[in-house]
């Protein structure tokens, strides 16, 4: 799959071909640079660079004073975050695998979504929770979850998730940038992809945070998806040629707020719509699409919207997870049962 290119190569070579993993570690390179308020602390993230290298190579060149390896406690590190972010820092917590979260889930939803409300405004909580997330990568009990509901779900949180390298360069740095607590999710099992490489022009114009994106367009069906399932609904998009279907793609990118204009737009002239995520199908994202498409296109559907996810069970053992996370063939078996309505 080639990530969106947002401007063409100049002449004086602003462009690098990177990874998902590596753009990550360039924006974050790139927000230290820019402001002397940023910090990236979390467990391992210094002298080894993070247990994925996202990190790499920061702590030797921004100090120990701005890349902070910290205790084996999510709690105290978004407790630790949160007093930075009041008295002026712009903290980033690297969350080292996303079942590891849950400890610090009470900060997050007590403190981090509610300080802003519970002052009237006057105090801002300008923070970014990074999150490796989803399956495909082996790993034993919590360290393949897609938790990015709950957080959706809590109001004075935002959420987002980046599927290519462009999107992870910019996205990290406008988060960073933002002034509300931000919950960032990674495809972990695509930072290393080298089908993943893309073209990333450090000198772009980028597009919007909080806005979904048109990855590609089609006419026979509408695809939705985000994090790691865009790259599914690319590579469905692309085998669906050959039996004749053209789907359109859309990266949602934010997950709160729900940028869901450009699905509205699509499904209206598709008349059909499938919802593809990793996470469970029961109270999660693809729950609520479907209903707010169902509310708003309801004259132009075609047929029902389908959803293909992850199963309601606990995230099963590594022998297993293909058998788990949506793939090629059910998300073409999906467009193939909306086709026969």
């Amino acid at each position: 799959m080639a990530a969106p290119v947002l401007n063409k190569a100049t002449a004086d070579s602003t462009v690098q071909t990177l990874t998902l993993g590596k753009a990550l570690n360039l924006g974050l390179r790139a927000a230290m640079a820019a402001d002397p308020k940023v910090l990236v602390m979390g467990e391992d993230v210094g002298k080894l660079g993070g247990v994925f290298r996202i990190t790499d190579g920061l702590q030797k060149d921004f100090g120990e004073h701005r890349v902070l390896d910290t205790p084996l406690s999510e709690s105290g590190i978004i407790g630790a975050a949160v007093g930075l972010a009041v008295r002026g820092f712009r903290p980033v917590c690297e969350i080292q695998f996303d079942g590891f979260i849950f400890p610090g889930f009470d900060q997050i939803v007590s403190q981090v979504a509610k300080l802003h409300a519970r002052t009237l405004g006057r105090v801002r909580v300008p923070m970014v929770i990074r999150v490796p997330f989803g399956g495909g990568i082996g790993a034993v009990e919590h360290h393949s979850e897609s938790p990015e509901s709950y957080f959706a779900h809590t109001a004075g949180l935002r959420v987002v998730a980046c599927s290519n390298a462009v999107d992870a360069y910019w996205m990290i740095q406008q988060a960073i940038r933002s002034d509300d607590p931000i919950l960032f999710f990674e495809p972990k099992r695509l930072y290393h992809s080298a089908v993943m490489k893309a073209a990333v022009d450090t000198e772009a114009t980028p597009g919007p945070l909080f806005a979904s994106r048109v990855l590609r367009t089609g006419t026979t069906a509408t695809v939705v998806a985000y994090g790691p399932s865009v790259k599914v609904a690319l590579d469905a998009a692309t085998a669906a040629e050959d039996d004749g279907h053209s789907l359109e793609v859309i990266d949602l990118r934010t997950l709160s707020p729900l940028d869901l204009v450009p699905v509205f737009e699509s499904v209206r002239r598709t008349g059909r719509l499938i919802v593809v995520s990793e996470a469970p199908s029961e109270s999660s994202l693809t729950s609520e699409i479907a209903a707010r498409v169902q509310q708003e296109c309801f004259y132009s559907l075609e047929a029902p919207v389908l959803r293909v996810t992850g199963f309601d069970t606990p995230y099963p053992p590594a022998k297993l997870e293909e058998h788990f996370l949506p793939d090629l063939d059910r998300v073409l078996d999906a467009v193939d049962r909306s086709l026969a309505w």
